[in-house]
């Protein structure tokens, strides 16, 4: 297992429940804030504005989410729904109601008037709606890194915490992890090194970007209208992308925009982790137009990287030429929620060959395009 973070931990503790020997590798230390899963939070939801196909994928991280929960006593999701927002005729919004009415989803049709009065913290404007989500929340990606290792752990798996991975080698019928320590040879590598995969693997025959995202916090000036009954997480098609989630401290609002606003990170491991005024104006922006009750400067702020491939679609399955080799990268802002998932598919793959769940629109073999 090369990178315990937030897909390789949820590997290691699918590929441990199933007997499998586990040897772990991560450059720093599971739950670290150095890549994608920082940020005390991110969004679950049931419903996907992008590819109803995911749905299934979806269904079956949210019982294992259930199951992780179960199995360790922590509580890893709060479900409180989330609100997906947008213009009518916003092709995202479209996607969603496909994605609801062919798996059907439990959920709940804003009109215009409805949304304002339900939820009058966000500014409406004319044409919009909205789709409440009801199996959506929010995550905490921190903890439940930690927690998927630790179960790894308990279930036989070994991690090597600040260990670095410098090469990947397929040798005959198996692969060597070479680490500044020495050489360690397995059967069968699961690779998930997130804003790494270009470091580690510079050959890919696709791109996966790796792109710098910033997160920010402001306070509202009426708590009550977003910490009261309904706190659900929330999305924004357009004019702006963003999202955004209610704090578990209940104090205060954190921010985040589309993959179109992102800059490029350059080395990962060089992050600029300084936000200058000037990456704040759309957030300001996007307060003025549509959450005026939000504090216009934020309170605390947060960069961290993510991979995308051009497709927006994950790579997952093996390396051409190495079929020991199980790749997953590029998740493109979609991987957190659906993590459990994807660590049970790369045991599938790991183990089997082959997985039962629908991952051909994933799938590396055969695909010419990232």
């Amino acid at each position: 297992m090369v990178g315990v973070g937030t897909m390789g931990s949820q590997a290691a503790w699918r590929l441990a429940a199933r007997g499998a020997e586990v040897v772990g590798y991560d450059r720093y230390a599971p739950g670290h804030d150095r890549s994608a899963a920082g940020g005390e939070s991110r969004i679950f939801r049931s419903a996907h504005f992008e590819d109803s196909r995911y749905v299934p994928l979806l269904k079956h991280a949210d019982a294992l989410w259930e199951q992780l929960q179960q199995e360790t006593g922590r509580e890893l999701r709060r479900l409180t729904g989330c609100l997906l927002m947008g213009p009518t005729e916003h092709q995202q919004m479209a996607t969603v109601l496909q994605s609801i009415a062919e798996h059907d989803l439990d959920h709940e049709v804003l009109d215009t008037d409805a949304l304002a009065k339900r939820f009058p913290q966000y500014r409406i404007e004319d044409g919009d709606a909205a789709v409440l989500d009801r199996r959506a929340g929010f995550i905490r990606p921190e903890l439940t890194i930690q927690t998927a290792a630790r179960r790894a752990e308990q279930l036989g798996a070994v991690i090597h915490r600040y260990s670095t991975v410098r090469e990947i080698v397929p040798v005959g019928d198996g692969v060597e992890i070479r680490t500044d320590s020495g050489s360690e040879r397995f059967d069968t590598a699961v690779v998930t090194p997130g804003p790494w995969v270009n470091d580690l693997l510079p050959d890919l025959p696709w791109e996966v970007e790796v792109r710098r995202l910033v997160s920010a916090w402001y306070v509202p000036t009426d708590p009550d209208a977003w910490f009261g009954e309904e706190r659900p997480a929330f999305i924004r098609t357009a004019p702006t992308h963003c999202y955004g989630l209610p704090s578990p401290d209940g104090i205060s609002v954190k921010l985040g925009l589309s993959r179109a606003l992102h800059r490029l990170a350059g080395d990962p491991n060089q992050l600029d982790r300084t936000v200058r005024p000037d990456e704040l104006e759309v957030f300001s922006e996007l307060i003025g137009r549509h959450m005026p009750d939000l504090h216009p400067d934020p309170t605390r702020l947060s960069v961290y990287m993510e991979g995308y491939t051009e497709s927006s679609r994950p790579l997952v399955g093996p390396l051409p030429g190495a079929e020991n080799v199980i790749l997953l990268a590029g998740f493109s802002g979609h991987g957190f929620k659906l993590s459990p998932a994807f660590g049970d598919i790369a045991a599938d793959l790991a183990l089997d060959g082959a997985s039962p769940q629908p991952i051909d629109f994933l799938s590396t073999v055969g695909r010419t395009e990232a």
